[in-house]
Parts: C-alpha cells; sequence; structure tokens
C-alpha cells in the first residue's frame, strides 16, 4: 500500500501535463470549436433578456412550482409551445480566464489525488508500470469523463460535445496513468 505522502510528485507531475494538454486541445487545436451553436437572431435575444436582469445561475424553462403541475394541462401546452430551455446564466462583465484555470487545475489536483488514493490502496511499492497505468488510467478516466455523461442523458446536452470531453477525459486519464506508473514509488 502506498500512501498519498509517497504520491505527492505523480499528482502534481501529473496535473501540471494534463493543465497543459488540456489547454493546447483547447486553445490550438480546432476540436472544440464548434462544441457550442450561435442563437439566430442573437442581438435580439440579448435586447429582449437584458431588461429582466436575470441573476447569474441555472434555469430551466419552463419550470414548474410544483410535481401536481407537471402533470396539467397548462404545463404540458407549455412545453408544446416552447421554447424549452436549461441554461446557465453567467455574471456580467469580463470573463475571468485567471479563475477559470485556477479551478481547472484544482479539480485536476483533485481526480489525481482520487487515482493516487485508488491505486495506493490497492498496489505495495514497487507494482508494474501496467498494473499501476490500469489503476489510474480508470480512476482518472472516471474523474474527468462518467459523469459528464448524465447532462447528456437529463438535460439533452449535445452528444457531440460530451463525446468529445469524453475523449478529452480519456486522454487525460492516460496522461495521468502515464505520469503515476513512470514516477510510482520503487
Amino acid at each position: 500500500m502506498s500512501g498519498l505522502f509517497m504520491l505527492w510528485l505523480p499528482i502534481l507531475l501529473s496535473a501540471i501535463i494534463v493543465w497543459v494538454v488540456s489547454g493546447f486541445i483547447h486553445m490550438a487545436t480546432p476540436w472544440h470549436k464548434g462544441d457550442y451553436l450561435r442563437v439566430p437572431n442573437e442581438d435580439q435575444m440579448r435586447n429582449a433578456l437584458r431588461p429582466l436582469a436575470i441573476p447569474a445561475g441555472d434555469y430551466i424553462l419552463p419550470r414548474p412550482a410544483t410535481r401536481e403541475e407537471v402533470r396539467s394541462p397548462e404545463f404540458a401546452e407549455k412545453v408544446k409551445q416552447g421554447p424549452n430551455i436549461v441554461m446557465t446564466v453567467l455574471p456580467n462583465g469580463p470573463w475571468s480566464m485567471k479563475r477559470n484555470l485556477s479551478l481547472w487545475f484544482l479539480y485536476i489536483i483533485v481526480v489525481s489525488s482520487f487515482a493516487a488514493y485508488v491505486a495506493g490502496s490497492a498496489l505495495a511499492v514497487g507494482a508494474p508500470y501496467l498494473t499501476v497505468f490500469r489503476f489510474v488510467a480508470v480512476t482518472a478516466f472516471i474523474g474527468y469523463s462518467v459523469a459528464l455523461w448524465q447532462m447528456s442523458v437529463w438535460w439533452s446536452r449535445s452528444w457531440k460535445i460530451t463525446i468529445k470531453a469524453t475523449i478529452d477525459g480519456l486522454i487525460y486519464g492516460l496522461l495521468t496513468a502515464g505520469t503515476f506508473g513512470w514516477l510510482w514509488p520503487r
């Protein structure tokens, strides 16, 4: 059994590698360029929404007030008429990439730490590279990808975006696993 304190180097180095590669994937390749569609008549929609001053948050439209309302003919008509929307409203003003990139790095550290915990609980010091690779790859892949699938299942998020993010997660999981296999305590 290898404790987390023995795995600080692969946790940190794999996080740095994944952070750099994810930046490359998102900024230097066209892989995610067309993920989100442009709303027809964007300016008209923005002008219509702006006076509503919708606070930042997650919303669904139409939104029933009670469970009983979901079964009402009036609610069924609202759904039939549309539009039916699941949306996230961001705060007004410039987007802070510094904040997002910092939170992303913290998230990567958390995923790597869980992978370290699982592999460290199951494997001894000196475990073979491929055994370490297998445990870490599966755990990291789950951390990066599997939870995203429910957004397509329940909220109709584009499966194209989910599949691309899953492929990204596979890449990140393999990079994490390779780093752990290489730096596993001997």
